[in-house]
């Protein structure tokens, strides 16, 4: 065990007070640990990371199988926020990730959801029913930003960027099994018609909660609490101890990485998310998520209504979506083959300059739909996982979810005007505009986006806080013994 109790105390003590002068706690952090406790610490540190890095990807999946697992259980969330999509309750979700970790939020957000569902199902009027949706969205909500926090926290450096997208395949089978349920529904003119489909939400919120249960804590969010016995612990269920890992060793770089950060930019709230270097992680992980959006996928997503408007029956055009559908989870699991070999930065700039040239033709929205979900789609949950510093990452990705959740509806206000007969009835020609914006994210993303590939979140640490530039990011060598 890690024996560094005055460090957990100020560890401790720092996170659970926000309001504090930033000079002076600064001066305190450097008197946080003895210097032989601290060099003990760091060479443990070094040694940890040296492993991740020098792990190759056969020998992650060995020693972090119940990493995987638990991660890849964890994310089934998302098939509820993919099933219906979750729109509020983010920036609450975000505090609360703070202060009771990952696990409390989402089984605390899924016994809420349960009770929520009544309200839509059973909703006597219209207006009842949107304030049901809109209590709905609290949870569904806070499960989009634990997910993906959740996963870059449990995985190793090697795994993390599939764990991360596997979030973004999550979503897709929400969405084809809301494909499947809106197709088996489509002929229905009862009630039945729309209450079926908030009655399967049922389902998962018991078996969610088991899993969520059972689940072991992020092991960052213990140290971010001084609790580093209990991060000691986490870290033994996620990885198989052995040669090749060890746990006190592991949570020694959580450690290090902790404060180099503390050193850096010791605040913990929201507008510390917007001050120094942190303010281009907020930036970057923002504008990734609602480069989802500029891309096009309000409209390319929502294909039945475009596709009953080129002239496809009402039957054939459910089935298009759900042919859609199984594309984008087919281009998801081949995205991770592209990250291994190319990175964060490549596969979504060159997705995005991919689908602006596809919206010449809106005919080619299946195949855009592809290419979006083996690009774009996934990387960015790659991308917003490790953007942002450990100590902010539930208030950045907070952030990023809901510039996403405005941009998805403005876009959608405009999607519905564009190809509605009684609106603007711009049909096929709606593509050239969300070509337009999808240009304006390559462009952003050409020259803002880093690559984040192969990188500690201590290294991130160091290359944000040198201010390197977006490109030069894959090329600069961070020493091992570096904290700025």
């Amino acid at each position: 065990m890690l024996n560094n109790n005055q460090l957990a105390t100020d560890i401790a003590h720092l996170d659970n007070d926000e309001k504090f002068d930033s000079k002076d706690e600064t001066l305190h952090l450097e008197d946080i640990p003895h210097d032989a406790d601290w060099n003990a610490i760091r060479n443990d540190a070094i040694i940890a990371e040296g492993i991740e890095h020098s792990m190759s990807v056969p020998q992650a999946l060995i020693v972090y199988r119940s990493a995987i697992l638990w991660s890849a259980a964890v994310s089934l969330v998302i098939v509820m926020d993919g099933y219906d999509t979750g729109r509020n309750g983010i920036f609450i979700s975000s505090w609360f990730q703070d202060k009771y970790g990952y696990r409390k939020t989402i089984q605390i957000g899924l016994i809420l959801l349960i009770g929520f569902i009544f309200i839509v199902f059973y909703a006597p009027s219209v207006q009842i029913m949107f304030v049901g949706q809109l209590l709905c969205g609290m949870p569904w909500g806070a499960f989009s930003s634990s997910a993906v926090s959740y996963a870059s926290e449990v995985t190793p450096i090697r795994l993390r960027g599939y764990l991360t997208t596997y979030v973004n395949l999550c979503w897709v089978v929400g969405q084809f099994i809301a494909a499947g349920v809106l197709k088996a529904v489509s002929d229905r003119t009862d009630q039945w018609g729309y209450k079926i489909p908030f009655a399967i939400q049922w389902v998962w919120p018991v078996p969610l909660f088991i899993l969520a249960t059972l689940a072991p804590e992020s092991p960052w969010f213990y140290v971010r609490k001084g609790r580093l016995e209990d991060a000691e612990k986490s870290v033994e269920r996620l990885a198989r101890k052995g040669e090749s890992t060890d746990p006190a060793q592991t949570v020694a770089m959580m450690v290090r990485t902790n404060k180099v950060e503390m050193d850096n930019k010791p605040g913990t709230s929201y507008l510390d998310c917007f001050k120094g270097a942190n303010l281009r992680r907020t930036e970057i992980a923002c504008f990734v998520w609602a480069a989802q959006i500029l891309s096009g996928t309000s409209f390319a997503n929502q294909p039945v209504y475009f596709f009953q408007q080129a002239g496809f029956s009402t039957s054939n055009s459910f089935n298009l979506n759900l042919g859609a559908k199984g594309l984008a989870f087919i281009g998801t699991i081949g995205s991770w083959i592209t990250l291994t070999y190319y990175g964060r930065r490549t596969v979504f700039v060159v997705g995005l300059g991919v689908l602006c040239l596809f919206w010449g033709q809106a005919a080619l929205i299946i195949l855009w739909i592809f290419v979006y979900d083996f690009t774009v789609g996934p990387v960015t949950y790659a991308i917003v996982g490790e953007a942002s510093s450990t100590r902010l990452r539930s208030k950045t990705v907070g952030l990023a979810r809901n510039l996403y959740n405005v941009t998805r509806i403005v876009a959608g206000f405009l999607y519905t005007y564009q190809v509605n007969p009684t609106g603007w009835n711009w049909k096929g020609k709606a593509g050239f505009f969300w070509g337009g914006t999808c240009l304006m994210a390559f462009i952003w993303a050409y020259f803002r986006l880093p690559e984040f590939k192969g990188r500690s979140f201590r290294e991130l640490d160091v290359l944000f806080e040198r201010g390197i530039s977006a490109r030069k990011f894959k090329d600069t060598e961070v020493l091992e013994d570096a904290d700025r």
